[in-house]
């Protein structure tokens, strides 16, 4: 079985985020590499079928990235499809769903600002409580997203008012993970907008997130 794990990086993400994505990937032990326009790899199906996972980074807003990963889109979920593992932090959690998206998930994803209840009712980066696996954890946010759950979904972390922040579901002969906020964030992203750094750090959540969709 392949070792590698591509991450794009490309327009529809922001600077850093790929980056963050592919230390936790290194961390659990793959061989990474970038995908995108001028990338070590092209995002297509022969750069996939090298690969094990794919994983859809952070960036900016959905539509605007929908425009760019549009033409990716049968190449990617093929991939999934044919049994390959795709790894979605925050836009690349939303760019899962359907409206629009990649039609990867069971259910759908959806602003988490928008449901009831929710911690925060703003955009601004923030630092949110999730339960994980049963516990309690601060991870760096900054509007992600919650997801509606079908009959594979796995909820593996909630936000405080009760909705998914992190599932795993099942897609063709692969796997699919999407979370909502950003474990895999760094000690700078927090400094950088004047938060508190979540102590303990959260790699072991983004860890927890990766073994579980590979096991």
């Amino acid at each position: 079985m392949s070792n590698l794990a591509l991450v794009y990086r490309g327009k529809a993400s922001t600077d850093g985020c790929p980056e963050a994505a592919a230390r936790i990937l290194r961390l659990a032990g793959f061989d990474v590499a970038y995908a995108g326009k001028g990338e070590e790899f092209k995002l297509d199906a022969r750069s996939l079928a090298q690969a094990a996972v794919y994983a859809q980074p952070g960036g900016d807003e959905l539509e605007p990235a929908w425009r760019h990963m549009r033409k990716h889109a049968d190449v990617i979920t093929d991939f999934v499809s044919g049994g390959g593992r795709y790894l979605g932090f925050c836009l690349g959690a939303y760019l899962a769903g359907h409206t629009p998206g990649l039609g990867l998930l069971d259910g759908d994803a959806m602003q988490y600002i928008a449901t009831p209840g929710a911690e925060i009712a703003t955009e601004s980066a923030a630092v949110l409580e999730v339960m994980w696996a049963g516990h309690p954890r601060r991870v760096y946010f900054q509007d992600g997203c919650t997801f509606e759950t079908g009959p594979t979904t796995d909820v593996v972390a909630r936000y405080t008012n009760g909705a998914p922040a992190a599932v795993i579901n099942d897609y063709g002969r692969g796997r699919v993970a999407a979370v909502g906020p950003h474990p895999e964030a760094t000690d700078d992203w927090f400094i950088d907008d004047d938060l508190p750094v979540a102590t303990p750090g959260t790699d072991d959540l983004a860890l927890d997130i990766v073994r579980r969709l590979v096991a």
